[in-house]
Parts: structure tokens; C-alpha cells; sequence
């Protein structure tokens, strides 16, 4: 099997999911195009090596429909002859196409394929789709498939998680990311240019001055739609619970975002750049539908057991911030210390564009790693119904 290796890890800002936002004016295409063109400037890529792309996307309707990562290519004039491939595991797409890019490395079935994802959720907002899971609840239910803020909801009450905890996670989400945004830590960003000449830079959807006082007095998201069935189809299979406790609001939630990322990865020696990194191993697990989000711990716990690693072999996690209780819960269920976690905030502070995420935060991680001088990580994201990828990478020197 071949070594399968990270050649560089790309994005773009995350934008305001908003008709304000800073990439709101460009089509999905046209912001991938500048991504890789900026992949093959950063690394000498030839895209007639290219033996596949595989982007995530999880909305896949209007601007976004009809294989994103075929006709993006295309838009780009790259060379027909590249494949293309676009998938949907929700919230962990990016990463799924990323493992999957390496799986067929290794396999040698190719020597060089992108991996990563586009969201544009102002142009293509979420549930755009209508799919019947999400608006027909007899349907849903026969499906298992519930709102992801429910399912936090759920774990919140199952894991014994205080609105209070949830608050000061999400405040500490906005502090470290805004440290970091002006510190230069986001190293993988690539400057997105839009028509009028002008730039997005940075990260819109950070909120500095959010405080946990400012929190408490949100008001609960998901109650309504607690109140309407799902809060009854829950504690149906959860017979020890008498309620569910709705601690989840607009403040401790992922913040929708614009973005698109690129992972390049190849058989190692194929390029005549430097390679950052090696993927090790990748998994996804399927956990229990009715918290829809625990899968990205789940993850990573199944991962450091395929690989006989504790949590404490692992330098720094990136873990889907996927509702401010999934972390408290993960941090509390791996043995995962804060200074390891998350540390430049997460998508509560950032942003999600849901099929961009995964690749967003390894390229983060991997920034991350290289920046403190470490050597391993591991990045996860739930999907949806339970499910979760994760992929455990290893810095070269």
C-alpha cells in the first residue's frame, strides 16, 4: 500500500452566510476556480495529474447541483480528462472526501486527488433541497432523521451538559478564534478576490466582543420544534429521561458561513513539493440517530482504538464544534485537555459551510501543528444520524 501524503491544505475566508457577506457575489465555481489556481501556484501542481476530485457538498441544488467538483474543474480550465466526484455525509463531507481522496492513493488506483468541499449558504441556503426527511416529520421519524440542534439538545440532556457550560464553551470559541484571526495564525487562508478587485481576507463570522452575560440571555432555538414531536420521538428511546433540556441557542450554535476548501494529497514522492504531512488512518462510524451529532466523537474514539493510541499520543484535536455541547461532552468523554482542543476556537466562532468544514479544519490543524512544532492530530466531524469520520495525520519533518 502507498504512503499517502497532505502536499498542502487550502481555503477560503469563511464569509458571512449573508447577501452582505464578503463572497456572497461569487458563484461556487468561481470561488474554487481561485482556490486552484492558488493550489497549483503554492505547490507546481500540473492539474493533468489530477486522477480525481472529490468535493463535499451538502446541498447540492441550483448553483451547487450537477457535480460541483466536475463542472468546477471545468469552469476553471482545467483539463477535461480530470475526474470529478461530489458527495454528501452532511457536516463531515469535507473530511469524507478527504480520506477518501487518500483511500485511493493508497490503493494506487491514483498518484494525485483533491479532496475538500464548497458551501455557500447565502447563495444555496440549507435545506434548499426540500428534502421530504427534513419537512415531512411521520417521514423523518420512519428515517431517523431529526435537526441537528435537537440532536444537541439531546446530548446535552443525556451527557449532563448546563446551558451554563454551553455558554462559556461558545464564549471561548470567539476569544480563541479572535486571538488567533489576529495573530496570523489562519496560515491556510488564501485571499479570495471579488469583482469589483477588492479582497475577503479573514474570517467574517467571528464575534469578539461576545460575552457569556450576553449568552445567558438568548433565548432557547429548538424548543419549538422539541415541542411539535421530536422532544416525544426522543424520550421514547431514551426511557430513563422525563424531558429534554433545551440549552442550545443561536449564541452556542455553528454559525452558517460561505467558504470552500482543498486538500491536495498524492503518493509521496509523486510531486516536486515538500509534503506536510502523512495520512495515517481514517474511519466514519454510525452512533445513535437520536443525537444526530455524537458521531464525531464516537470518531475519534474509535480511531485512537483502531490505532491503539490514547487521547494523550495526540498532540492537538480539531473536533467538530457541531453545538456547544458536543464539545463539552467530547472533551469530557476522551479525556481531552482545553490546551489540546479546538484551540483556535471553532465553528461556533468561524463558521460552517457545511461541505467545506472538514477540509477547512485540517488544514487548520496541520497550520497548527507545523506553528507549535508537533507532530500528531486528529480532525472529526459529525455527519448526520449519528454518524462520523475522522482522519489521524502526522506531521513531515
Amino acid at each position: 500500500m502507498k504512503n499517502a501524503v497532505i502536499y498542502d491544505a487550502i481555503r477560503s475566508p469563511r464569509g458571512r452566510a449573508k447577501d452582505t457577506g464578503g463572497l456572497h457575489e461569487l458563484t461556487p465555481q468561481a470561488l474554487l476556480q481561485q482556490l486552484y489556481q492558488a493550489l497549483g501556484e503554492r505547490t507546481g501542481l500540473d492539474p493533468a495529474r489530477v486522477g480525481d476530485v472529490i468535493l463535499g457538498c451538502a446541498t447540492q441544488h441550483g448553483e451547487q447541483a450537477g457535480n460541483i467538483a466536475k463542472n468546477s474543474t471545468l469552469y476553471a480550465g482545467w483539463p477535461a480528462s480530470v475526474p470529478g466526484m461530489t458527495i454528501n455525509r452532511y457536516c463531515s463531507s469535507g473530511i469524507d472526501s478527504v480520506a477518501l481522496a487518500a483511500l485511493k492513493v493508497q490503493a494506487g488506483q491514483v498518484d494525485t486527488a483533491i479532496g475538500g468541499g464548497v458551501e455557500m449558504m447565502s447563495r444555496v441556503p440549507m435545506l434548499a433541497d426540500d428534502a421530504r426527511v427534513f419537512k415531512d416529520p411521520a417521514y423523518a421519524a420512519r428515517c431517523q432523521m431529526l435537526m441537528m440542534g435537537n440532536g444537541a439538545d439531546l446530548v446535552a440532556t443525556l451527557y449532563g451538559v448546563s446551558r451554563e457550560q454551553a455558554d462559556a464553551l461558545a464564549a471561548s470559541s470567539q476569544q480563541r478564534a479572535a486571538h488567533a484571526r489576529e495573530a496570523g495564525y489562519f496560515s491556510s487562508i488564501v485571499p479570495i478576490t471579488r469583482e469589483d478587485g477588492s479582497q475577503c481576507a479573514q474570517d467574517e463570522c467571528i464575534r469578539p466582543e461576545t460575552t457569556v452575560a450576553g449568552l445567558a440571555a438568548m433565548e432557547p432555538a429548538f424548543a419549538k420544534a422539541g415541542a411539535m414531536g421530536v422532544d416525544d420521538y426522543q424520550l421514547a428511546r431514551h426511557s430513563a429521561l422525563s424531558a429534554v433540556n433545551h440549552i442550545h441557542t443561536a449564541g452556542n450554535s455553528p454559525a452558517m458561513a460561505d467558504g470552500a476548501s482543498l486538500v491536495l494529497v498524492a503518493a509521496e514522492g509523486t510531486l516536486d513539493a515538500r509534503p506536510r504531512a502523512r495520512i495515517v488512518a481514517s474511519n466514519t462510524v454510525a452512533a445513535d440517530p437520536t443525537q444526530v451529532l455524537s458521531g464525531c466523537v464516537e470518531a475519534v474514539r474509535a480511531l485512537l482504538a483502531q490505532e491503539k493510541l490514547s487521547a494523550a499520543d495526540v498532540d492537538l484535536f480539531e473536533v467538530h464544534e457541531a453545538f456547544a455541547a458536543i464539545s463539552v461532552m467530547g472533551m469530557r468523554e476522551l479525556d481531552i485537555a482545553e490546551d489540546r482542543y479546538n484551540v483556535n476556537g471553532g465553528v461556533i466562532a468561524l463558521g460552517h459551510p457545511m461541505g467545506a468544514t472538514g477540509g477547512m479544519m485540517l488544514g487548520t490543524l496541520l497550520d497548527e501543528l507545523e506553528r507549535r512544532d508537533l507532530q500528531r492530530g486528529i480532525v472529526s466531524a459529525a455527519g448526520a444520524a449519528g454518524s462520523g469520520s475522522a482522519i489521524l495525520i502526522e506531521r513531515l519533518n
